[in-house]
């Protein structure tokens, strides 16, 4: 061909590539409105994907007509919105009926509608957490019915049974459960103050010797300490020389009954001895009950070194508290040498708010926990003062606790947990499968081999176990234990959430 033939051939062939070029950039979104799109929505990620929308959701696409899923979550609860196209052209919502099938672990199918909604299709189900599940999508556009399939898995994990056992990792059941609503107050171990008494000498003298320090256990008769004292021989002398004056009248009322029965003498004169013998005897026993008195026992044979020996005896079993005594030392009778409390059982003061006082009941159960030890007991309260203290502005309950096996030691700061209440719940999970995972309360449930979070909403709780409102059913199983690993390994695997 000559230049003049080819000419026109090339000018149509420039203005076409021109006129393309032209589609093209009337065709392609504006920087505004993707970046508006790619804030509002967030993209369904999974198997088959043909395309990303304008709006940053997935397309699906078949014989020129298509539809561009998004999860709108932007001040809203997570719905779904579908955008309709026919060859690449914005389609209106009224143009076709779509409805998807959603299919999660554990879970019934969850059958979602569409109903036109501004430029958009608006499912009429929230998309719960996570965001992990198969779609099933069916539309129907001009008498034609377009059928597509998704999948989108998110904080799933798969794990054995042996690897969970491995793991320190128990699968439990979530069910009902009795709920004990408990109030948390502080306090202190104290002594009992029943159970403390105080030992004074009774008698004046000098400390010969002290057998026992502050902080030693003594058994009830223990010698705690030794006085001699001059009152003490005194009251002995008294005693013996009783017990002489007793002797000598049964000896004269003897001889004076025998001579009156023979008619020797007058009756009177057997009157007059078994008188005098009545008295000597009222005067042993009087010197005798002086002794005892003061916890000696009377014996009229002593050696005179033991005349003035005054033993000072434990009246109770318990701890020593305190001793104000030392060697050498003269005592008065009224003073306070020891004192020894019984450790069997001891109060737990209980600093009860004025916001509480309400709740706090005589009679009520009580758990009490050492803070800095190990230990833990059981009581109910028995008493609660009426007034408030002027200084703390608080209230004190009292608790009796069981002290045989000296685990409680006065002084011990404790926690203490009362039972205000006690309700069953339909669904409860193990408190210690409660974990936090992004921005979810969760638990993580057991279905076949895959382990799933569950964000829950939660409700009442004793510490122990915890109420579930929403998220898990009765009947599913979740992971307990050892439950911050599978959180761990999920957190390794980097499970999807596109947002």
């Amino acid at each position: 061909m000559n230049k003049t033939r080819l000419m026109p051939i090339l000018i149509v062939i420039a203005i076409g590539i021109v006129l393309a070029g032209l589609i093209l950039l009337l065709d392609k979104p504006s920087a505004d409105t993707a970046e508006t799109a790619a804030g509002d929505a967030s993209g369904i990620a999974g198997e088959n994907q043909l395309d990303t929308g304008p709006r940053g959701g997935k397309l699906f696409a078949d014989n020129g007509f298509g539809l561009e899923l998004t999860i709108f979550e932007k001040g809203v609860p997570p719905q779904f919105r579908i955008y309709l196209y026919e060859n690449g052209k914005p389609l209106p919502p009224a143009a076709a009926k779509v409805s998807i099938a959603l299919t999660r672990l554990g879970a019934p199918v969850q059958l979602i509608k569409f109903a036109p909604e501004a430029d958009y299709l608006l499912g009429d189900q929230v998309v719960e957490e996570p965001h992990s599940f198969d779609l099933a999508i069916a539309a129907e556009r001009n008498g034609q019915t377009f059928r597509w399939g998704s999948s989108q898995v998110e904080a799933r994990l798969e794990m054995t049974d042996e690897m969970l056992k491995t793991m320190g990792v128990e699968i439990q059941m979530a069910g009902p459960a009795m709920i004990k609503s408990t109030l948390k107050l502080p306090g202190e171990i104290v002594f009992n103050p029943d159970r403390i008494v105080q030992v004074v000498p009774r008698l004046p003298g000098v400390v010969a010797e002290v057998n026992f320090e502050p902080g030693q256990m003594v058994k009830k008769g223990d010698v705690l300490a030794v006085i001699e004292s001059q009152m003490l021989a005194d009251l002995h002398s008294q005693y013996m020389a009783a017990q002489k004056r007793l002797s000598l009248a049964r000896t004269v009322y003897q001889r004076e009954k025998q001579l009156w029965e023979e008619k020797i003498s007058a009756k009177q004169d057997y009157l007059a001895a078994e008188l005098v013998l009545n008295e000597a005897q009222i005067a042993v026993d009087l010197a005798a009950e002086k002794l005892k008195a003061l916890g000696v026992r009377p014996e009229p044979g002593l050696p005179a070194k033991e005349l003035t020996r005054y033993e000072v005896r434990a009246p109770i079993s318990g701890l020593i508290i305190t001793r104000t005594v030392a060697l050498g030392a003269a005592l008065k009778e009224d003073i306070t040498i020891f004192t020894v409390a019984d450790m069997s059982t001891v109060w737990t003061a209980v600093t009860v708010y004025p916001k509480d006082l309400s709740i706090v009941r005589v009679g009520q159960k009580a758990l009490i926990k050492a803070t800095a030890f190990d230990v833990e007991g059981e009581g109910v309260v028995t008493y609660i003062t009426t007034l408030i203290g002027g200084q703390t502005r608080t209230a004190t309950a009292r608790v009796i606790l069981d002290n045989k096996d000296g685990r409680w030691h006065p002084g011990m700061f404790v926690n203490i947990e009362l039972v205000s209440d006690e309700i069953e719940v339909p669904v409860a999970v193990s408190a210690q499968a409660i974990q936090t995972f992004r921005d979810w309360t969760v638990v993580f449930g057991r279905y076949g081999g895959y382990l799933e979070a569950r964000p829950l909403e939660l409700g009442r709780s004793d510490g122990k176990m915890v109420e579930v409102l929403k998220g898990l059913a009765a009947g599913e199983r979740y992971a307990s234990g050892n439950s911050f690993a599978i959180k761990a390994d999920i957190d390794k695997a980097g499970a999807s959430h596109d947002h």
